[in-house]
């Protein structure tokens, strides 16, 4: 099995609405309104969600699990560690140490929190439907997720040793696969994707 840093390299346009979505956010609080909601659409691009989507769904060409020997296996509930998000402390320390960038594509994201702030005041600009189809491409694709990288079903614990920061189509992709069995090398063995990104969260 080939090992790899992702399961696949993020598409060019990903790099191109991340700029349109700054852009917005830098014209929002210069009060250039329309300017930003201009820009919130033209981020929302379709080779994007067929990104996503060729990752996330269920017969994906990126996601070929190998069986291996000694590997972890799923755990019955009740011998799992209980489930829970990091508390907001352990998420500053988890920002401050991967920056808001995948640990495995390296695409920037953006927190929950940070989108919904900004959906407030631009709701048709910036699409949050229950169904992916109806969400914006680009804050579908950038959504911050906290990945166990031994899953959590697998035994995986809630230290912060064992948790990134990942973008939502290579948390979702490898659901509670291993590393190993997906072919990824460990995102702990190469420095974080440093950049002047931060993730909108200038956005008040």
């Amino acid at each position: 099995m080939t090992v790899r840093a992702c399961l696949r390299d993020p598409v060019p346009e990903i790099t191109a609405a991340s700029r349109h979505i700054d852009a917005a956010v830098t014209a929002h609080l210069a009060g250039q309104t329309q300017l930003a909601d201009d820009l919130i659409r033209l981020a929302d691009m379709p080779e994007i969600r067929a990104w996503t989507e060729s990752l996330w769904g269920s017969d994906s060409p990126y996601v070929v699990p190998t069986a291996f020997s000694g590997t972890p296996i799923c755990l019955p509930k009740a011998q799992r560690v209980e489930a829970r998000m990091p508390t907001n402390d352990e998420k500053r320390l988890l920002h401050e140490r991967d920056g808001f960038h995948c640990r495995f594509c390296g695409i920037p994201v953006i927190r929950k929190e940070t989108r919904e702030r900004i959906k407030a005041v631009y709701p048709d600009a910036l699409p949050w439907g229950k169904r992916n189809i109806d969400q914006h491409a680009a804050f579908q694709a950038m959504w911050l997720q906290y990945d166990h990288l031994l899953p959590h079903a697998r035994g995986g614990t809630n230290a912060l040793e064992n948790i990134v920061i990942a973008c939502a189509p290579c948390n979702y992709a490898r659901m509670n696969r291993t590393l190993e069995e997906v072919g990824l090398l460990d995102p702990r063995s190469r420095q974080p994707t440093r950049s002047t990104w931060d993730g909108l969260e200038r956005f008040k």
